[in-house]
């Protein structure tokens, strides 16, 4: 039974944060929906010559156009600042990525295009839009490094976690956090921390800071492995790091359906106490609705609420050490509707809102977190043995 617009927002006389100063700043240009990856197979692009619907590829524009509007026109659109994104130039990518990388890309744009890795499709206007989500990302960082807001969050595509310094995997092509931590560490920041709730291994951050202790990044991802020479990175608790950087590179890889409840205690229990020891002078929460019940890319099973609440455990910590500064980076979600809903339902976390202001559309999942919990209290153990710092 479909439920009215009314019934969509929750009865809410008064909706505001808790802080009456809290705006989210969203940056986002218009130009990176001209990121193209067609239709075939899920995301192969693949057309087998006997089904007779095809589907656009899950990274398609439609599941951003529903971001831009949930946040436009649904409950929190009050709290929110617009700012024009702008693309990077090519000397600001060097910071993560390698001239011969960049190269290879600049490459493959002139020549109308190419396909990178499996399920990765640098077609014409690909390159034009990931420049865009690259600069985007790194205004919206340095909008708070100016001192101008306290909380931003680049409304990007294409998505970037999984872009390593040498090359481009699980549609990503230009590492935008990663760009983004690094400016923040060039302007004279002693440390970030970056939290990354993608379904899938933040590989390509991870990866870029993997020999550095001034930036912590820890990953919760469903526990999927290597999926071929794009991604050879496991994310097992055991890839930790190297050199300088052993111990900065926490791994949590959850079980397939760990829901909401899971989620928290390795929030609460993995999360928040190594954040603590860090002490971090930023925070970078890297966004992806799929893990959520109903992606059709993960099995996590994760509901509005369970976002809500990941809101706002990061914007305790961000509080708490960095004085509320707090960039937040969009990466994966597939599901077109859903997607928009649990990203509104993260921010209105992050802006502490004291209810929720959207009601779930789709209710209830049923969850057991009872394995998870096992699964997190052994990555505590391990913690404890072997990351220098949290000993």
């Amino acid at each position: 039974m479909a439920i009215s617009s009314s019934e969509a927002v929750l009865p809410n006389p008064d909706p505001k944060p808790i802080s009456e100063n809290d705006i989210l700043h969203v940056f986002w240009h218009e130009g990176m929906l001209k990121h193209d990856k067609g239709r075939g197979v899920f995301d192969t692009g693949m057309d087998p010559g006997f089904l007779d619907v095809l589907e656009n590829h899950p990274e398609n524009s439609d599941r951003v156009k529903n971001m831009v509007s949930i946040l436009k026109r649904g409950p929190i659109a009050p709290f929110v600042s617009w700012h024009q994104g702008r693309p990077a130039l090519i000397s600001e990518l060097l910071s993560f990525h390698t001239q011969e990388y960049i190269n290879e890309l600049v490459e493959a744009d002139k020549h109308q295009g190419k396909i990178i890795c499996s399920g990765t499709f640098l077609n014409p206007g690909s390159w034009d839009a990931a420049l865009l989500a690259a600069g985007t990302t790194l205004s919206a960082m340095k909008h708070i490094l100016d001192g101008h807001a306290k909380i931003t969050y680049a409304l990007v595509r294409p998505p970037g976690h999984h872009a390593q310094p040498t090359r481009a995997d699980g549609y990503c092509f230009l590492n935008n956090a990663g760009l983004a931590v690094q400016l923040a560490l060039s302007s004279g920041l002693k440390n970030v921390a970056v939290i990354d709730i993608d379904v899938h291994y933040g590989n390509g951050t991870a990866e870029g800071f993997y020999r550095s202790d001034r930036v912590l990044t820890i990953s919760l991802h469903m526990n999927h492995g290597s999926w071929g020479p794009s991604h050879p990175q496991n994310g097992t608790v055991d890839e930790l790091g190297e050199e300088k950087g052993f111990g900065y590179n926490l791994n949590i890889p959850l079980p397939n359906g760990s829901g909401d409840r899971g989620y928290m205690h390795a929030m609460n229990e993995l999360v928040v106490p190594a954040v603590e020891k860090f002490e971090p002078a930023m925070m970078v929460l890297v966004v992806g609705q799929d893990s959520s019940a109903f992606d059709p890319n993960g099995r996590q099973c994760l509901t509005m609420e369970g976002y809500r609440k990941i809101g706002q455990i990061v914007r305790e910590m961000a509080d708490k050490h960095c004085d509320g500064r707090l960039l937040i980076v969009q990466e994966g979600g597939y599901h077109v509707t859903y997607s928009a809903y649990c990203l509104h339902a993260t921010l209105e976390g992050v802006l502490n809102f004291p209810a929720p202001l959207l009601s779930d559309p789709l209710a209830y999942y049923p969850e057991d977190e009872t394995f998870t919990t096992v699964v997190v209290e052994s990555m505590k153990k391990y913690h404890r043995e072997f990351v220098p710092f949290l000993k």
